[in-house]
């Protein structure tokens, strides 16, 4: 009596077309569209067509407001932290105080009790007396450090009565940080960037804009590499940059002396990954074969 193939299908001793997909086999390639890249014009913060755009050190550009919103935000930030961190140094500061107060009491009633107490004290641990003077193994002293702990003592039972752990904060950083690469940006570092807009076409909204290079007139989009001075703030494309100011030292639109530390490459727009504009290198590449499976294995290098 035939089979069912589709019931018994897995025990061939090779992986059919469908499995090998399912399984990863092969490279994966995937081209990316336009509309997965953020344009080269657009604020890193609100992802919208910049307005008043400044850029940082790295050549992160965003809006002017959406920028010293995120800088006071984070200093708002810090100083709440601050304020928490002062609070609970203040705090430990007291408990560490009351802690010696009541050792140093403790330690004057034993003495007082030791040398002025008319009650005899023994020495037999195992022996204790209660408030009436009577000793026994059915009398309990309690002291004021118990008496207190047994009032406030917390019942595991009841969610609401449940003791918490106290939660220590650490002193937090005084700098404010890039939103975009992370590293520590000041608000006098930022500098304003200006575009050469091509007023050769007209456009028919004011949000469809498209910029030029101020030197050969080049339409910039996101293949092309710019370069920002940050004496002046005017934009570039790689090749002006390299070939005339790297080496004239001066602006090609406002004659402005700049060094080589003014040029400042801008960040293309990145995809919608984490890791965009990275380089993610594999161990190895491993793709399927018949038999023992493990096939040709050689290193790969990946680019996102």
């Amino acid at each position: 009596m035939p089979q069912r193939h589709s019931k018994n299908n897995n025990d061939l001793a090779f992986f059919t077309y469908d499995e090998k997909r399912k399984l990863g086999y092969g490279t994966q390639r995937e081209r990316l569209g336009k509309d997965s890249i953020k344009p080269f014009d657009a604020c890193c913060l609100c992802l919208k067509p910049f307005i008043d755009p400044m850029s940082c050190q790295k050549g992160h550009v965003f809006c002017k407001e959406c920028i010293l919103e995120c800088l006071l935000a984070q200093k708002k930030d810090i100083q709440r932290k601050l304020a928490a961190h002062e609070s609970q140094k203040k705090q430990e500061k007291e408990e560490e105080e009351e802690k010696l107060m009541l050792q140093k009491t403790r330690e004057l009633d034993a003495f007082d009790q030791q040398n002025h107490g008319a009650v005899p004290q023994y020495n037999d641990r195992n022996q204790s007396r209660d408030k009436n003077c009577f000793h026994g193994a059915n009398s309990v002293k309690v002291t004021s450090y118990e008496e207190e702990a047994l009032r406030t003592m917390k019942a595991f039972w009841l969610p609401s009565a449940t003791p918490e752990a106290p939660v220590k904060t650490e002193a937090p950083s005084t700098s404010t940080i890039c939103p975009e690469g992370k590293e520590k940006l000041k608000m006098k570092s930022l500098f304003p960037i200006y575009l050469t807009e091509d007023n050769s076409e007209k456009k028919s909204s004011a949000l469809d804009k498209t910029y030029i290079c101020a030197s050969c007139k080049v339409t910039l989009t996101n293949t092309l590499s710019l370069v920002a001075l940050s004496s002046c703030g005017h934009v570039f494309c790689k090749k002006c940059a390299d070939k005339f100011m790297a080496v004239d030292k001066v602006c090609l639109v406002c004659n402005k002396v700049c060094k080589a530390r003014n040029l400042v490459n801008l960040e293309k727009g990145g995809t919608g990954y984490a890791g965009h504009g990275d380089n993610l290198l594999a161990t190895d590449f491993k793709h399927l074969g018949s038999g023992s499976g493990l096939g040709l294995v050689r290193p790969a290098t990946m680019k996102i």
